[in-house]
């Protein structure tokens, strides 16, 4: 009788593996997709992104128990590609807990990086070993996987991440950890109302560039061409101003002060051109479409303070509403083109 019950327990195991690694696979997405999408906005639309991938992080933990079961029948197998899963499993694991930590705020920087760009950096780590994972293990998705019962099952799973998100998000505020104070972003507060406090970060391999204030110029380019080439001195005599907050990736954010000029002072005419580009010293740009000439501040003080090199004088843009990888330091050129505002990575590549 035992024998014969054998086929039934194979089958039933192997049923739940594979919904289980299906399963596994969609959270994965989810929180590659609302992590990138968090990190990418800076409005409060982005909040949601954020608390989505929150509660797919929790859910994740949801599906540990079932997918031990299925890693204790492949490690007594011993695969000769046994190594790189369990590498897999430690670096997604060790993503969680630096985000963890990031959250709670009880460990924010190890070796001179925020605990969250540790948690970015190893999660990014585990994604060419997910693909590899997937495309060595195909799971094909079934029409039982739409039935009912999978669905509810998918419900249940899914709560239970937005349950263990919303406990964790609770005892933050009861037991008064710093995480409870942090911005819906994620970041902490760091420097806000005083520039000098204010960190000095670069995007990935930029280094900070000291410029000669005396024989600094911010060239201008209009949408036939012409050029326009403008003094430090010119720039700093208006007084434009807006209290915005910078809000970087790495998991800080600082409100201050910000005076300059309107960038639609110097681009009274946009032409035919469909967006702009703000290039800095070291080659670094963004492009925004002509609609943000507006909101565009082009900062050459904060906090009544002229800007420091580390925080792009003499001249840096300030963008509202926008994450900090926005904000170009070291501007130096400004120029209309008649590419859309989407022609760009959605993150700098340099």
């Amino acid at each position: 009788m035992v024998a014969g019950l054998r086929p039934l327990f194979a089958m039933q195991t192997q049923r739940l593996a594979r919904r289980t690694n299906l399963g596994l696979l969609l959270l994965l997405a989810l929180v590659l997709v609302t992590g990138t999408a968090g990190l990418a906005l800076g409005t409060t639309t982005s909040r949601w992104a954020l608390v989505g991938h929150g509660a797919a992080a929790f859910a994740l933990i949801a599906l540990a128990r079932p997918k031990l079961r299925i890693v204790r029948g492949g490690l007594r197998r011993h695969r000769i590609t046994r190594g790189a899963s369990l590498l897999l499993a430690a670096l997604l694991l060790t993503s969680f807990t630096f985000g963890l930590l990031h959250s709670t705020g009880l460990l924010r920087e190890l070796r001179g990086y925020t605990t969250l760009a540790w948690h970015i950096a190893i999660g990014l780590a585990a994604v060419p070993f997910i693909a590899w994972h997937v495309c060595a293990r195909r799971t094909k998705v079934r029409r039982t996987d739409l039935s009912r019962r999978s669905l509810l099952r998918a419900g249940v799973v899914l709560g239970s991440g937005a349950a263990g998100y919303a406990t964790l998000e609770t005892a933050l505020r009861v037991a008064g950890l710093p995480g409870a104070g942090r911005r819906f972003t994620g970041s902490y507060s760091a420097g806000s109302g005083d520039p000098e406090a204010m960190p000095t970060t670069q995007w990935l391999l930029d280094d900070v560039v000291e410029i000669d204030h005396n024989s600094y110029t911010l060239t201008v380019s209009a949408h036939d061409g012409a050029e326009r080439r403008l003094g430090l001195a010119e720039l700093a005599a208006h007084r434009d101003a807006v209290d915005a907050v910078l809000d970087c990736t790495g998991g800080w954010y600082a409100r201050q002060h910000w005076e300059g000029v309107w960038l639609h002072r110097l681009i009274p005419a946009v032409g035919e051109a469909r967006s702009l580009v703000v290039r800095s010293a070291t080659g670094y740009s963004r492009r925004f479409g002509v609609d943000d000439l507006a909101a565009l501040l082009l900062a050459t003080r904060a906090g009544g303070r002229p800007l420091r090199a580390g925080h792009g004088a003499p001249l840096r843009l300030v963008v509202p509403d926008r994450r900090g990888f926005w904000w170009v330091k070291w501007v130096t050129a400004v120029e209309l083109s008649s590419a859309p505002s989407w022609w760009q990575p959605p993150f700098p590549l340099r």
